[in-house]
């Protein structure tokens, strides 16, 4: 019904995904035409009814001050609760951010001091660890850990004893996982939940990737959980992830608490950087409301994409290992072993990967060793080339 076979060539274009190697002095050879997978930005044309909404709105001449209209609450509210099952989310719980990011960066300042200890999960989002960094937190890890099966799980017990004996009281849970892909079962929540309550430890919830779930999962909202759950937890959503609008920015928080919803707006308000874009806004409600469809035919691309690729490496590439995702379009493959038995290096890998045209991601900025992040919301026939000239090339034994 939609188009995710169209190749879309982006470079010369202000695309960072097509136009930007992340790695210091890499080159793609010379007639070869770079496929991008490496930032979480897909190469799919942006939802129709996203730039239909915003052509409906651009009808209308004067892009002057915006008030935020109540179609834009009743859009969220109208998504949270068909996609999410949320209930008695109110106007007033919903607050615009200009970017998950700047989101997370002004509930960190609110909540902590500089020099205060945050906890994050590793492997961890480059994004917050940037941040982090940039407001001068210090950042403790506690590790996921794989089961028998291969599946990432978080280890609840080194959890309680860093939150214990490093006094911290705030934690960043990102649901679902990036760089991992997990989608957390209730089960798993409610026990996280449960070691962040009994250390009074607040929690912001990023869930910018809930939209993006494979078939057969489900994801289940942080603040769902318990009624503790709902006041200890800040949520940040966006649609930008899932309808391929990353450029137009344009997030929100949810806040049941009305102490730390004061609080986070007052912080924001501080900055004076989070005023709503126009265009934002209307293509929120153009996505919110008319783009389930879409969502729900991309997610099957998708997850198309990465049993192809799943299969693929495990087919090809010995000594590679992953999980495959449950969410995002992100996959995290595990290169260890290819490399200790071939005797290379990460980035000697990774260069000539990118040699080879296929731009992709250094693992090891999401803190985990011999590791790389891949983007799977490409065409089809792209992803099969890359795979093919990884193994003309990059994994060449």
């Amino acid at each position: 019904m939609y188009d995710f076979t169209t190749v879309l060539d982006r470079r010369g274009t202000d695309s960072v995904a097509a136009n930007i190697i992340p790695f210091e002095g890499a080159k793609v050879d010379e007639g070869i035409t770079p496929i991008p997978m490496w930032i979480a930005d897909m190469s799919y044309p942006t939802a129709p009814p996203v730039l239909e909404a915003i052509r409906r709105r651009l009808d209308f001449p004067s892009l002057g001050y915006p008030i935020t209209p109540d179609a834009y609450y009743e859009a969220i509210i109208g998504w949270q609760h068909r996609r999410n099952g949320v209930e008695g989310l109110e106007k007033k719980h919903i607050g615009y951010e200009n970017g998950v990011l700047g989101g997370v960066a002004s509930a960190v300042q609110m909540l902590t001091c500089p020099g205060d200890p945050v906890l994050l999960h590793a492997p961890t989002y480059v994004g917050f660890t940037g941040t982090l960094k940039k407001l001068g937190r210090t950042i403790v890890h506690s590790e996921l850990r794989r089961d028998e099966a291969g599946v990432w799980r978080m280890d609840y017990e080194d959890m309680d004893r860093k939150l214990r004996e490093q006094h911290i009281h705030l934690a960043i849970f990102c649901s679902p996982h990036n760089p991992t892909g997990r989608v957390w079962e209730r089960w798993e929540i409610e026990r996280a939940m449960e070691v962040y309550a009994k250390n009074d430890c607040l929690v912001i919830s990023d869930e910018i990737w809930s939209d993006i779930i494979m078939p057969g999962y489900k994801h289940i909202p942080t603040q769902s959980i318990s009624e503790d759950a709902r006041q200890r937890t800040l949520a940040f959503y966006a649609p930008s992830k899932t309808f391929s609008l990353a450029g137009l920015i344009g997030s929100y928080h949810i806040v049941y608490s009305d102490r730390l919803r004061d609080r986070l707006e007052r912080q924001s308000d501080q900055s004076n950087y989070n005023h709503a874009n126009v265009l934002s806004m209307y293509a929120l409600i153009g996505a919110y409301n008319e783009g389930e469809a879409w969502v729900d035919e991309m997610c099957r691309v998708v997850d198309g994409n990465i049993a192809y690729a799943c299969d693929f490496i495990a087919a090809h590439f010995p000594g590679v290992s992953l999980m495959r995702p449950q969410g995002t379009y992100m996959i995290f493959p595990d290169v260890s072993g290819w490399l200790r038995a071939h005797g290379q290096t990460l980035d000697e890998l990774l260069l000539r990967g990118v040699k080879a045209g296929v731009i992709w991601q250094n693992g090891e900025s999401f803190i985990w060793p011999e590791s790389i992040r891949m983007n799977l919301a490409l065409p089809k026939s792209q992803l099969v080339e890359a795979l093919d000239r990884l193994e003309r090339s990059a994994f060449r034994a």
